[in-house]
């Protein structure tokens, strides 16, 4: 079943080229932090390009309920008035994130330092997604959690009367866990300080800086150290939402597996933490080119261009750069289908808590469709076949993922024969327009009955 609805079986077919030019939505990260941010500022903030899938939408609606005022002003537009760091209002029913752990994490973290209560819960994807990496920071300021065995939704938390600030070194590569904390400082006196020793995607530190809060990032000996003076009075912005680099990933790959392709991705956010798959990609040999790059709203940004790709080669990912693609894993699994030799991804064992267990279910789904992968804890193989040898066939699970769903119909569109997915209705949450910009390049995807 999908996140918000009946299920909605999915078939991908080996089409023709794929040409023309794939605008995908607005980065999702940066979609919900800036409608967080402008939450806690005073004043109005705008922003154009917000991503306008159901996760960002649910954070939208998590606003509202905590007492920001936040109006769809059409085209991707949007208004948040703010109520002010330290200003959430307590809200009168249980906020459902729906799909979104990204969502959830962060709403967690910038209401954990309020003197508030609030509930939250999800889809059945995330109530089964583990919430203590989270609580367990946010419990230092002093604020207080109450959900299911595991520490999983349907969750309460309370927030601190008199927070304090912390010092918290990340125990695993969680960009949720750094944001959620952070987030949390703002309310908090005195200095709050995080340190990862594998750095994430930096959006909530550049973001924070741009709302006009003292932050400061330096190297140490423990690893990157991020200082947040709480507090502060936030300024308001107007942003512009680049383009997602996750969501880029789906054409992109497409274009690599699919004879004669040629497909151009304008206005992509390249921020160095979000861009390891486009790097991995052109290490296995991909025809991936960097276009009119520039900065936009302190991002690096650039156009791509992809192009079919026969001669890929298996390559080993660093495991250093996991953190910077950890999102892109599953189609990058898809391309080292087609690729020749084995692709070996290690270091990932964050891909086990996403909204799915993302190697289990990349790895069952390959191996239905006539590809040998070999998995364990944190580590995949998958034995590529080389272009036009991949059988597909198969019909896969998506377990509620947007991306397992999205990656297995980027799998049938240069496999052998149609692959399909057996819920393609959470692709929604992240790319709602996923059908018919794929269709517009020459993809044949089509929903079948259920």
């Amino acid at each position: 079943m999908s996140s918000h609805g009946d299920p909605i079986p999915m078939t991908s077919a080996a089409c023709g080229p794929l040409t023309g030019v794939a605008e995908v939505p607005g980065d999702k990260s940066i979609s919900h932090r800036s409608l967080i941010l402008g939450a806690m500022c005073i004043g109005e903030t705008t922003i154009a390009g917000l991503l306008e899938g159901q996760d960002v939408l649910d954070t939208a609606k998590a606003m509202r309920a905590f007492g920001a005022e936040v109006s769809d002003l059409g085209g991707g537009n949007w208004s948040v008035r703010g109520v002010g760091v330290g200003g959430f209002a307590e809200p009168d029913g249980v906020i459902d994130c729906g799909n979104s752990g990204t969502g959830v994490r962060l709403i967690m973290g910038a209401m954990a330092t309020s003197p508030i209560v609030a509930t939250f819960t999800g889809d059945a994807s995330l109530n089964g997604r583990p919430m203590a990496r989270v609580t367990d920071p946010l419990a230092l300021f002093g604020c207080q959690a109450v959900g299911r065995t595991g520490g999983r939704l349907p969750m309460t938390l309370v927030g601190a009367v008199e927070p304090v600030p912390v010092r918290y070194v990340v125990p695993v590569p969680s960009a949720q866990v750094k944001s959620a904390v952070l987030l949390a400082g703002l309310n908090a006196p005195g200095q709050t300080v995080v340190i990862e020793a594998e750095a994430t995607r930096d959006h909530t530190e550049r973001m924070l800086a741009g709302f006009g809060a003292e932050i400061s990032v330096q190297e140490t000996e423990e690893g990157r150290e991020i200082t947040l003076t709480g507090q502060p009075e936030l300024r308001a912005q107007q942003i512009e939402v680049p383009r997602d680099p996750s969501s880029a990933a789906f054409p992109v790959c497409a274009a690599l597996i699919v004879p004669g392709s040629d497909v151009l991705v304008p206005g992509i956010g390249l921020n160095p933490t979000r861009a390891g798959l486009f790097t991995t990609l052109r290490e296995m040999g991909a025809d991936l080119a960097y276009e009119n790059a520039r900065e936009e709203g302190g991002e690096p940004v650039a156009d791509l261009r992809a192009k079919f790709s026969p001669g890929l080669k298996g390559i080993e990912v660093p495991p250093e750069r996991a953190a910077s693609m950890i999102d892109e894993y599953p189609v990058l699994s898809v391309v080292a289908a087609f690729a020749e030799g084995q692709t070996v991804m290690r270091g990932v064992k964050e891909l086990r808590v996403k909204e799915s267990d993302r190697i289990d279910a990349m790895a069952t789904g390959l191996r239905a469709n006539g590809v040998e992968v070999e998995d364990g804890p944190d580590w995949w193989i998958v034995n590529g076949l080389g272009h036009g040898n991949v059988p597909g066939g198969a019909v896969c699970a998506s377990h509620l993922d947007h991306r397992i769903a999205m990656s297995f119909l980027i799998l049938g569109m240069a496999a052998n024969a149609p692959v399909k997915v057996d819920d393609g209705g959470p692709i929604a949450t992240s790319f709602p327009i996923f059908e018919p910009l794929m269709g517009a390049l020459g993809a044949q995807v089509s929903r079948d009955r259920a």
